[in-house]
């Protein structure tokens, strides 16, 4: 009878969905990474105008860096940094399109190490061979599992590679169809008692702006949608149109992370699982006349960055200033999963920070154009700068000297620029000072981009700065 017993209750242990998992030390993590969505456009940041409840939900739930900034905002350099837990002259991914070296020691390759499955669905854009090229595994840093393509942002008509160079099409809304992929991934995973590692990332709300499926985008009126005060008056109206389909592509997303949420929670994992909603930059949307990212304004520089820690005591609904960089998540996550953090890595580990123990940050941190290019080429204004975004300052150097400073408390929309003000002196020079001890520790000379282009062997047009790619 006692034997009969037994049976029935490990029978009942094993086939309780997650149990096995929820048992282990080591938590699983879901990175939700998405594309150019600025931090001031999420309803939880106190925009009313853009519906995102499920991501307010997650908000909630969540430590809320504020100060959050992509130090390099652009594409390729935020993802080589979040990949390697360095700097983008270290790593050397400081332009588009360029490939992330093989040696890199990656996440995916620690956590591998550490017994962790790892995945990666969406944009990888980190391969630089080509945007429709396949990514063979050898290739891939570390992630087992893979549904990616190099780069497209044509959300309804979006390829992808598995394990062949079979070419295959996500059905409709590429967001959607790959987080149908991302929610199998997590039931298959929360039977097998084995933590994980899954980077979904979304290639919107990066334009182009209204191609979001047409019920998102009924929700949104152009002339009801109230712009930024920085935006100039002569284009205010096309920054209401851009801003409807922009505001479209985050609430189909929103609906995504929804989703993923509650597969968490039907899996039996949710308590289990760190979350972390983010995106690689920001999105500048007219503010300052200006357009897309690299640019060191909040609207392209600022991100969200949400990390939920269930059943973590100082973990829930709690907003923190303190700047966190690109280079910080490698090493936050690895601490969170008491994995070793490599000696490669320069970013800072807040994992203690988010249990409620002791900043690692002296509240600045450094932003870098180290070449300009794209859509910020020379021609439009595009120039190298080194800065700090503090929790309170944005204080910027180009190749001249000083350039902006803005006290972004008393200026939310950076509307007043403070450099060389007399009365901003002081407060001047002491960022400046800490700017220089900055550069000297990350031994960065602040050279013209084009020496750190000939010190990595980089082809790029002489006229965009941009390296030439294949779609």
């Amino acid at each position: 009878m006692l034997a009969r017993i037994s049976v029935f209750l490990l029978l009942c242990f094993v086939m309780i969905p997650g149990r096995v998992q929820a048992e282990t030390k080591q938590p699983n993590i879901l990175f939700i990474l998405t594309d150019q969505w600025r931090a001031q456009s999420l309803g939880y940041a106190g925009n009313e105008q853009v519906k995102t409840p499920n991501i307010d939900a997650l908000a909630r739930q969540s430590v809320n860096f504020q100060n959050a900034v992509s130090g390099c905002p652009v594409c390729c350099p935020f993802r080589g940094s979040l990949m390697t837990g360095q700097r983008p002259l270290t790593h050397g991914v400081f332009l588009n399109d360029v490939q992330l070296p093989a040696k890199a020691v990656t996440i995916a390759e620690v956590l591998d190490n550490a017994g962790y499955e790892t995945g990666f669905i969406g944009k990888w854009h980190l391969d630089g061979r080509g945007r429709s090229a396949f990514t063979p595994p050898e290739r891939r840093q570390g992630f087992e599992f893979w549904r990616a393509l190099e780069c497209t942002h044509n959300y309804n008509r979006s390829f992808y590679y598995g394990d062949s160079p079979q070419r295959q099409t996500w059905e409709g809304y590429d967001a959607f169809a790959q987080t149908r992929v991302a929610r199998q991934f997590i039931r298959d995973q929360s039977q097998k008692g084995q933590p994980f590692l899954l980077v979904m990332s979304y290639g919107s709300p990066h334009n182009p702006y209204h191609t979001a499926p047409p019920e998102y985008q009924s929700m949104y009126e152009p002339e009801k949608i109230k712009v930024r005060p920085n935006v100039p008056k002569d284009q205010q109206a096309t920054a209401q149109k851009e801003l409807a389909g922009y505001f479209a592509h985050c609430s189909a997303l929103d609906d995504c992370v929804s989703d993923l949420m509650a597969t968490l929670k039907e899996t039996g994992i949710d308590q289990n699982t760190i979350v972390v909603f983010t995106s690689d930059h920001g999105d500048m949307l007219r503010s300052h006349g200006q357009i897309r990212k690299q640019k060191p304004w909040d609207e392209s520089l600022r991100v969200p960055m949400l990390f939920r820690l269930n059943g973590v005591e100082h973990a829930q609904g709690r907003t923190v200033d303190s700047p966190i960089n690109s280079e910080d998540l490698m090493p936050t996550l690895l601490g969170l999963c008491q994995v070793s953090i490599p000696d490669t890595v320069e970013g800072l580990d807040y994992s203690g920070y988010l249990r409620g123990g002791k900043n690692p940050s002296d509240g600045a941190t450094v932003i870098t154009c180290p070449s300009p290019f794209g859509e910020w080429q020379r021609s439009r204004g595009g120039k190298e700068y080194r800065g700090l975004r503090t929790t309170r300052y944005t204080y910027v150097r180009d190749l001249s000297g000083p350039w902006l400073l803005y006290d972004n408390e008393a200026d939310p929309y950076q509307l007043k620029n403070l450099c060389n003000d007399p009365e901003a002196a002081p407060i001047q020079a002491k960022l400046d000072a800490l700017l220089n001890k900055k550069l000297a520790a990350q031994h960065d000379e602040f050279l013209q981009g084009s020496q750190y282009i000939e010190k990595f062997g980089y082809q790029v047009d002489p006229k965009t700065g941009t390296v030439p790619y294949t779609n």
